[in-house]
């Protein structure tokens, strides 16, 4: 972590934002290469999709049998089981609290208006794949959809040479998702979006993914949903004090920087000690793990040490930047939850942690907003699968009696038809 940001320092909002934007979800470039994949799909279908699954993944069948999973499975660590078992179960209990209640509204003209939640016909669920394994993502993205009672969920999630992860597979059939595709990338949002000969179209497509991912569900997205949020390359902001371990705030930092060469980590304390001993502690922790090249190229990249005199402005530049991951890891966290107003998930306190989050074992969701998006937006939860609506029901005394309000209004915007529509119906005969 090279880049020093100093909160005395002059242009110093301008600055911060400049490199905070600096790891855009994705360029034009990769967004054009990802809308000519999604054109070439929707054209041309299962031949297209079979075409960059053999040029990305050397994969050549696009749905994964029964027996494959199966096949797949049993390679898997019963304690990998276990555990996604286990997390499964804490993320379904917590989301079952977020069950929206149908409103049943009268009046005294006996006018009823109901609203109510309906889940979506059909989902699919992207997770990355290919070399690398994401059960929990698996978990993140089903079990709000499972709690909504949606009917369909399908899970694409691209193989390597026809193999997809055992935990991945454990964690879909965990989750009773039975149509599993082996595909990735812009291809496969086209897919099931726009559907093939195999594989039918559905209704919205949730779950993160890279740059190309992300610029193709940008482009389907109004032919069907996609989540309220931008789910980009991971972030985290921890703030310390005096009294903070460093050798743990320096795990978390590397924690989050082994994501993607594109993840951020940003440190902010009151004490100039503390960050140098951070620092310190991060070289010395980076040679330890496997995925060194990884981490040091995004701390480098993407880091940011943060030297902030006061609470007021920590605050302020925790709001302005609104972080996926927020780390309190200070002595008067209590004192900040109340003016905490843009952030994914806030972990409070010494032994809340953000890898934690990571693999649901809390109970919360970790695909979260990033890239400054939390200010609009929230993590992923039970809503994103659910559609409201309303139903009208108006008794001849109530339109007789909200009538006239309507017409003086469909007068005055110069819409006589709707006028004309309302006045036949509290005509006097």
């Amino acid at each position: 972590m090279t880049y020093r940001l100093n909160a005395n320092s002059k242009n110093f909002q301008k600055v911060l934002i400049k490199k905070v934007n600096k790891r855009s979800v994705f360029s034009d470039k990769d967004y054009n290469v990802a809308k000519k994949i999604v054109l070439d799909v929707k054209k041309n279908g299962d031949k297209a999709v079979l075409k960059y699954e053999k040029k990305f993944n050397k994969n050549k069948k696009l749905k994964t049998n029964y027996e494959n999973i199966i096949k797949n499975i049993k390679k898997l660590n019963p304690k990998v089981k276990k555990s996604i078992d286990f997390a499964f179960q804490r993320i379904l209990s917590f989301h079952k609290n977020q069950k929206s209640k149908d409103i049943k509204f009268s009046d005294k003209l006996n006018n009823k208006i109901d609203y109510k939640h309906l889940p979506l016909e059909s989902v699919a669920i992207y997770v990355p794949g290919s070399t690398a394994s994401y059960p929990s993502s698996v978990l993140m993205s089903a079990i709000p959809a499972i709690v909504a009672q949606v009917k369909r969920i399908v899970m694409v999630n691209p193989g390597y040479k026809g193999n997809q992860n055992p935990a991945v597979l454990y964690a879909a059939r965990r989750c009773g998702i039975k149509e599993i595709y082996s595909i990735g990338g812009p291809s496969a949002i086209a897919a099931v979006a726009y559907g093939t000969k195999k594989i039918k179209p559905v209704n919205k497509i949730v779950g993160p993914g890279n740059s190309y991912v992300v610029a193709a569900k940008k482009e389907v997205f109004g032919d069907i949903g996609i989540e309220a949020m931008t789910a980009g390359p991971s972030e985290v902001t921890i703030v310390c004090d005096k009294y903070s371990n460093p050798e743990w705030i320096a795990s978390d930092l590397i924690g989050q920087a082994e994501h993607d060469i594109l993840a951020q980590c940003i440190l902010i304390a009151k004490d100039k000690k503390i960050l140098q001993k951070i620092k310190f502690e991060v070289s010395k922790q980076l040679k330890k793990i496997p995925r060194i090249s990884i981490a040091k190229r995004s701390l480098i990249n993407n880091g940011i040490l943060m030297y902030i005199p006061s609470d007021v402005k920590i605050i302020e530049v925790i709001n302005k930047i609104g972080p996926e991951h927020l780390e309190l890891n200070t002595k008067n966290y209590k004192a900040f939850i109340p003016k905490i107003r843009n952030a994914g998930s806030v972990c409070l306190g010494k032994y809340a942690v953000m890898a934690m989050t990571d693999y649901g074992v809390p109970g919360t969701n970790h695909i979260l907003p990033t890239n400054m998006t939390s200010k609009f937006s929230s993590g992923l939860s039970v809503s994103e699968f659910i559609k409201k609506i309303s139903y009208i029901n108006l008794s001849k005394k109530g339109i007789e009696s909200l009538g006239p309000s309507a017409i003086t209004l469909a007068n005055y915007e110069g819409l006589d038809g709707h006028a004309q529509s309302i006045i036949k119906r509290i005509r006097r005969k």
